[in-house]
């Protein structure tokens, strides 16, 4: 297994962004490699706090001894940002931070199964002692409609149907079990023709969201997380793909205007008005510099939206 690495995107427009400062609490709730959260504690220095937390096993673990020369400033511990409410006191943070999706230690390690450039088993489960199903359960498991929905709901993959039902008729005879098996199948049915991108992209990010149910997550702790900040406190989120932007968009403009609506339709006769919960900081989002992306090609697809916890008035 290659030793844990993963450049943190968008670094110094997240310390912008979250302003650390000495006697600061702060949750950084995808630990990753740490690389956010050490810049966090030395902007925070003398004495800035930081928890965190992160699903990963392996990425907990470099983030703990990236983070050793922190001692008594840190509290770090095994689980999803959408639980932090259960362990850290709601008005008490001055900053939080999400950094969503998949690193690139789970991205460049062929045993985690989340990628189709090497094999490796079929599984891409963000914490794998944590059960669950992994992508080949859904692969081998689901209907040939489930699985078209899958990857045209998750993934954008427009030839959802054709791919699904080949991968049916393929299992019937030998069930998916890596990672090369399926991309190379996907392959044979959307051939790449030159395409820059490979033809089973879409649909690996299908999968990966749905075994580690990513959207349920990014719903969740934007609900519970925003609470944990104190007035004046700025939650930070970094979003890779639209289905995730949409959502922290969505939340944070909710949060941002001046009424609440009953129902799912925002009609001027329904709302409710009350005094805005936040301020939307760079309304359209923080992206990669041009020096950034030509270190950290992955940057490309990193967005920074930023909300303002307001007083109560």
């Amino acid at each position: 297994m290659p030793p844990f690495s993963h450049q943190p995107v968008l670094l110094n427009e997240v310390v912008t962004a979250l302003q650390p400062k000495a006697h600061g609490r702060y949750l950084d709730g995808t630990l990753g490699g740490g690389g956010h959260a050490e810049a966090i504690l030395e902007a925070s220095a003398p004495d800035g706090f930081l928890l965190g937390c992160d699903r990963d096993p392996e990425a907990l673990a470099a983030a703990r001894a990236r983070l050793a020369r922190f001692e008594g400033r840190t509290e770090t511990r095994l689980g999803d940002f959408a639980g932090a409410d259960r362990w850290i006191c709601a008005g008490s943070l001055d900053g939080i931070l999400f950094d969503l999706g998949v690193s690139s230690h789970q991205l460049d390690t062929p045993a985690r199964g989340f990628s189709f450039q090497q094999d490796g088993p079929l599984d891409m489960r963000m914490d794998p002692s944590g059960g669950g199903p992994t992508a080949a359960d859904l692969v081998n498991g689901l209907p040939a409609g489930e699985l078209a929905d899958l990857f045209w709901t998750l993934g954008d993959e427009r030839h959802s149907r054709r791919i699904a039902q080949t991968l049916v008729e393929k299992r019937r005879n030998r069930p998916f079990t890596t990672t090369g098996q399926l991309a190379a199948s996907i392959e044979r049915v959307c051939p790449r023709r030159g395409s820059p991108t490979h033809p089973a992209t879409r649909c690996f990010q299908a999968l990966r969201i749905a075994v580690n149910r990513e959207l349920d997550s990014v719903r969740d702790g934007l609900e519970r997380a925003f609470p944990l900040l104190a007035p004046g406190g700025r939650l930070a989120v970094i979003s890779f793909h639209s289905l995730e932007d949409r959502l922290v968009k969505e939340f944070m403009r909710r949060e941002a205007r001046d009424y609440d609506v009953e129902g799912p339709v925002d009609h001027p006769h329904l709302r409710i008005p009350r005094p805005p919960q936040g301020r939307e900081l760079a309304r359209r989002g923080i992206v990669a510099g041009a020096a950034e992306l030509e270190s950290n090609p992955r940057a490309r697809s990193a967005r920074l939206r930023v909300l303002e916890r307001l007083p109560k008035p």
